[in-house]
């Protein structure tokens, strides 16, 4: 009888921390927030980027301001729907979906150069992974430094090819985007002095 509460008590306590981690953190704004909210033995994001760091040479500033950015800190974070006659759902504008907002055909190129083929974009682990690796690219064949967080966002946000032709030059949408994520790793870069860890 004692082995079954015991067992029920692991049970609830692990649907507990899994119900935790599908609910984005509040008070996304603030870094130290971020990490205190998801420091539990199952998914520990502090732990995950500072090991992304360390791996790609990225500040866990940058890494964490590109996720902010591109969803929220939202595991099912999605791009808008796009309607059939202007009522009927019909797919989404793009297949960008998770953590890191990652297009299919770039998360597949991720998996397999990694052999990471398990991977999940609703993973924080995989996805901040998945950015560290794609900064690291970026840094490599653009030669874009790895603390500018302007040029490597406008790398990610409009893909390697889009970044090298010059698009970003006449395109003020993404340079706000960039801009501000900016803004927000410098935010991040400050508030983690701070971080009680």
């Amino acid at each position: 009888m004692r082995r079954l509460h015991f067992s029920r008590n692991i049970a609830f306590l692990l649907l507990l921390s899994l119900s935790a981690c599908a609910t984005p953190p509040r008070h996304i704004n603030n870094v130290c927030a971020v990490f205190d909210q998801r420091s539990g033995w199952f998914n520990n994001w502090h732990q995950a980027a500072y090991r992304v760091s360390a791996k790609y040479d990225i500040p866990v500033p940058i890494l964490m301001a590109t996720i902010r950015k591109e969803s929220g800190f939202n595991a099912d974070a999605r791009p808008p729907r796009k309607y059939l006659l202007g009522l009927i759902p019909w797919g989404y504008v793009s297949t960008a979906n998770g953590f890191s907002q990652a297009l299919d055909g770039t998360w597949d190129q991720y998996r397999r150069v990694t052999g990471n083929v398990m991977a999940r974009r609703s993973e924080f682990a995989d996805a901040i992974d998945f950015v560290g690796w794609y900064y690291d690219k970026s840094a490599s064949l653009l030669n874009i430094p790895r603390d500018d967080v302007y040029h490597l966002y406008l790398a990610y946000y409009l893909g390697w090819s889009n970044y090298q032709r010059g698009a970003w030059l006449d395109n003020p949408a993404a340079q706000r985007l960039a801009q501000a994520t900016a803004q927000m790793a410098a935010d991040y870069a400050t508030q983690i002095q701070q971080c009680a860890l």
